[in-house]
């Protein structure tokens, strides 16, 4: 980026960032040379996905060990990392599970039979496992340095146990239901997740030796905390440890001869019948099967003695490759509940998101503020808000006519769903597409519709054969003597909960292409219309994949011409192959490609003769990278005012090009195009605190933080947006009208 734009950046208080310097510094470097040529139809220009999600995964348990991070967030990330791991299991070795037992024996792109992935998966998801519990305990010791113990029962004084005992008869003792295993008393159904404690148990009185079970019920808090002396240490003891300190309580007349726990996760992948007559009603009995799935994962207890193993394996009928031996905690998910909210010390220091400066310029009135010009509203570092409050307006305004809104996951408690319904109370024509088909959250989104239904809301489930993924809203006012619609595009859910902690973009529009295209799609979703005609938007399952292909095989003409020709991406995963092996033919064509994938990426950047021209980074940080932009040069060097931008609610895999409805949306407005290419994609491509650079070998490697260091969050954090900045960016007098003002058509990226 040339001088003049850089001081232009720094004029609007962005002076973070050098953003003289090239983007991606070290990404850009010539990689090492490698002796790995593969050929253009060889499945191992391929990473396998599976492998490549357990990778991300990895990244994610390395941030728990990263300094510059508080304690308590280090914490965290260890049980970030862990529920990821439980959810993988569930869903996507669950399928491969029930695919190599059906003799399934196709391969994956990357040339692999389930079984073969299962065998790999089991070695890498194995070696995860194990860096789970050696980081807890390193943590675990910092943390007793800290303040805050997880106390071992031999550690405890006398008034301690005195006091777990009271809390054990109150609170734990009325829930907990023992149960002997006998031929009168069968092995009961463990369910999902469920941490269960084994006994091998001897009667007093005889010798008599008695098998059984004790399931911890996951309504109780998993650890238990002590109370605290003035100044002393936060004390826990793990629920797991209780229970074994009374468990006489629970078995009067017998002693314990063995025990151990373990837990249990069962395939969660809902089956329903497609044509069912009623969708919800299909969809409510597949979760009633859901919780009776095959058990797909069983990790036990290292302390657990072989015979009480032997006989919990054989009772769940679990494969050794199914099985897991933990020298640790069990759950441990469960850390994020040692996260207490009296340390902020230990905590990332507190963030309040900006409201945009543009919609108070206006009164706070939303619609005046997008008639005046197109915003972009940039989720966690601005707040989410401004959605909620656009929504509210509309239910509201008197001259507001009709509401249209999709609803993939939301909050229970989700002030959309109440804007909404105060729209539809107020007589204005409500439509919601809710899609049931949100993976955990189905539950939830069935009682949001009966609830939406009930105040008077037109609501459709979309497609049996399609998920509804696209986050879209439309207003239609009354304005004069004509109506005008107002439209949201999103990149991600319409949460209020995870708009703090994603990275997303939420743009609000009236431009008459865009609106109209927004309502022909609703049509589509509502009624099965498909548009003969899109002005301006792409969507799956029916354009995106050829808009596209399309912008990529014009970058590769025009290298072909000798013009400059690049592409950025920011996604959450890189999967599908045909995409892929466009990327491939466009950097055998000179094309130079800079891709910020946060997790899954099959492609296999550096290989001489194939992606020589690809780089691929991953960002792991305070906030989960979540908003997907597509940047194409257009026969300009990046980044340009020429260039042609996207955001879009889609990643690049199958499901979303083809079994989901998407949208993929130009940006067109200079000042947004301008924030979204010269603000959001460079800062990322520069980011080196918390970036990791993808090898030709599949190897991910930690970027140095280099001689200026620069953090994507921080900057965002500290750094007003461009299109929401209002009139506190205007009153800098050396900035020109932003609508006008030349960008840099050339910034290094060789």
């Amino acid at each position: 980026m040339n001088k003049v734009s850089a001081r232009k950046l720094t004029a609007r208080g962005e002076s973070a960032v050098d953003l003289q310097d090239p983007p991606v510094a070290q990404v850009a470097e010539a990689p090492e040379s490698s002796p790995m040529v593969i050929a253009r139809d060889s499945p191992d220009r391929f990473i396998n996905r599976e492998l490549s999600w357990l990778d991300f995964n990895h990244r994610v348990i390395e941030e728990a060990e990263n300094p510059r991070h508080p304690l308590l967030e280090r914490l965290r990330f260890v049980s970030i990392s862990a529920s990821n791991l439980d959810e993988f299991y569930s869903v996507r070795v669950a399928g491969l599970i029930g695919q190599a037992k059906a003799g399934v024996t196709a391969v994956s792109p990357d040339g692999r039979t389930p079984a073969q992935q299962l065998a790999e998966i089991k070695l890498r998801a194995e070696a995860l496992l194990a860096e789970q519990q050696r980081v807890w305990r390193e943590l675990r010791g910092l943390l007793r340095n800290a303040g805050i113990e997880v106390c071992e029962p031999d550690t405890l004084s006398a008034d301690d146990v005195q006091w777990l005992d009271a809390w054990f008869m109150e609170r734990v003792f009325p829930v907990l239901t023992p149960l002997a295993i006998d031929p009168a008393h069968p092995f009961p159904f463990i369910p999902n997740m469920g941490l269960v404690m084994a006994l091998l148990l001897l009667r007093v009185e005889d010798g008599l030796s008695m098998r059984a079970l004790l399931p911890l019920p996951s309504q109780i808090e998993r650890f238990i905390r002590l109370p605290r002396a003035t100044g002393g240490a936060r004390r826990f003891v793990i629920l797991d440890d209780l229970v074994a300190l009374f468990l006489d309580r629970l078995f009067p007349g017998f002693r314990v001869g063995g025990q151990g726990t373990f837990r249990l996760i069962r395939d969660t992948d809902v089956e329903f019948e497609e044509e069912a007559e009623d969708l919800v009603r299909s969809y409510e009995t597949a979760l009633k099967r859901r919780r009776r799935g095959v058990a797909i994962h069983l990790a036990m207890d290292a302390r657990m003695p072989e015979e009480l193993r032997a006989f919990v394996v054989a009772e769940l009928g679990a494969s050794s490759d199914e099985t897991h031996i933990a020298d640790g905690i069990l759950g441990i998910a469960d850390l994020r509940h040692l996260i207490v909210d009296d340390r902020p010390d230990l905590l990332f220091p507190p963030y309040t998101p900006r409201f945009p400066e543009r919609i108070r310029d206006f009164g706070g009135d939303c619609f005046a503020a997008i008639r005046a010009k197109d915003i972009i509203v940039h989720h966690p570092f601005e707040s989410f808000d401004v959605v909620v409050q656009f929504l509210r307006q509309a239910a509201q305004d008197p001259n507001v006519i009709a509401v249209k809104q999709t609803l993939y996951r939301t909050s229970g408690d989700s002030p959309i769903v109440k804007a909404l319904i105060e729209a539809a109370e107020a007589g204005k024509f409500v439509t919601a597409v809710v899609e049931l088909r949100a993976r955990f959250d189905e539950e939830m989104n069935i009682r949001l519709a009966r609830t939406l239904e009930a105040a008077g809301v037109q609501v459709v489930y979309g497609f049996a054969e399609l998920k509804t993924h696209a986050k879209l809203s439309l207003v239609v006012r009354r304005e004069g003597s004509g109506v005008r619609s107002y439209a949201h595009f999103g990149t991600g859910n319409y949460h209020p909960i995870t708009a703090r902690i994603y990275t997303d973009l939420s743009f609000f529009t009236t431009d008459p292409d865009l609106t109209r295209d927004a309502a022909r799609l609703f049509n589509y979703m509502t009624g099965y219309a498909r548009p003969e005609l899109m002005d301006a938007l792409a969507f799956s399952p029916l354009t995106t994949r050829a808009v596209l292909a399309d912008l990529i095989q014009r970058e590769v003409a025009y290298a072909h011409a000798g013009r400059p020709a690049g592409i950025w991406l920011k996604l959450n995963s890189l999967v599908d192959e045909t995409l892929i092996d466009l990327l491939y033919e466009a950097s055998r064509a000179g094309v130079k490609i800079m891709a910020v994938v946060r997790g899954i990426c099959c492609l296999r950047p550096g290989i001489p003769g194939l992606s020589d021209n690809i780089r691929v980074k991953s960002i792991v940080g305070r906030f989960l990278e979540h908003s997907r932009i597509c940047v194409f040069g257009n026969g300009h060097s990046l980044p340009s005012r020429h260039a042609r931008v996207y955001i879009s609610s889609a990643d690049w895999m199958v499901r979303n090009m083809d079994w989901r409805v998407e949208t993929l949306v130009p940006i067109h407005n200079p000042t947004v195009h301008e924030q979204v290419l010269d603000q959001i994609m460079v800062v990322n491509l520069k980011d080196s605190m918390q970036s990791w650079e993808l090898r030709a070998d599949g190897a991910w490697h930690r970027l140095p933080p280099g001689k200026k260091p620069v953090s994507a969050h921080d900057y965002f954090m500290t750094n007003p947006s461009l299109s929401g900045r209002g009139s506190a960016l205007h009153g800098q007098a050396v900035v020109s009208s932003l609508a006008n003002h030349r960008r840099p058509d050339r910034v290094n990226q060789d």
